[in-house]
């Protein structure tokens, strides 16, 4: 088949075919070359121009706009970490990374961004450790709270047996220990052993 010539407005001259370059209709993204049948009179398809695209090469992605071809990064399908919080995304755009990201990944959930690569901050995690001995002192106490309830009760109706009586001393030395544990300090926490 001939090779195709365009007159001035973009038509063919006479039928035949010519290799067209396709681009995305919203992004301009390339997508593929064809060769196309062109009867005369016929411009090119939508979407599509006679200017060929720049090689492809690695992370980038050729954009047509504005009547000429550019390369643009393609990180899509990337994971990448936010610095204020070390969040993972993954980017589904082209361009460029999204400001206040890095594609190194945060080791523990405690790392702060210093400017360039994560560092365990532990400050967060001596924070950390007072929080969860805090949280264990608490359960530990309602625990104890909720076996020595009613013992409690049977005691001021003094209706309490012997062996409940015991039971409930243990556990009122327990509750005491408990509360003199000293959650600030988590590091040299020794808790009390819990009454059977």
């Amino acid at each position: 088949m001939a090779k195709v010539t365009l007159d001035k407005n973009g038509l063919a001259k006479s039928a035949g075919t010519l290799t067209v370059y396709n681009f995305d209709a919203v992004s301009g993204e390339f997508t593929g070359s064809s060769n196309e049948f062109l009867a005369k009179g016929v411009g090119l398809p939508a979407n599509a121009t006679l200017i060929e695209p720049p090689a492809n090469e690695a992370n980038l992605v050729a954009i047509y706009r504005d009547d000429k071809w550019t390369t643009v990064a393609d990180h899509r399908g990337e994971t990448v970490y936010t610095i204020p919080d070390g969040s993972m995304i993954v980017i589904d755009t082209l361009g460029p990374y999204p400001a206040n990201v890095t594609p190194l990944k945060p080791s523990t959930i405690f790392d702060k961004w210093d400017g360039f690569e994560w560092v365990v901050n532990s400050d967060e995690i001596a924070l950390q450790k007072v929080n969860d001995a805090e949280k264990k002192q608490a359960e530990l106490l309602n625990e104890a709270v909720v076996i020595t309830q009613l013992w409690q009760v049977q005691l001021m109706l003094d209706i309490i047996s012997d062996s409940d009586k015991l039971k409930l001393k243990e556990w009122m030395k327990y509750i005491q220990n408990l509360q003199g544990v000293d959650a600030k300090n988590p590091l040299k926490i020794l808790w009390p052993d819990r009454p059977v």
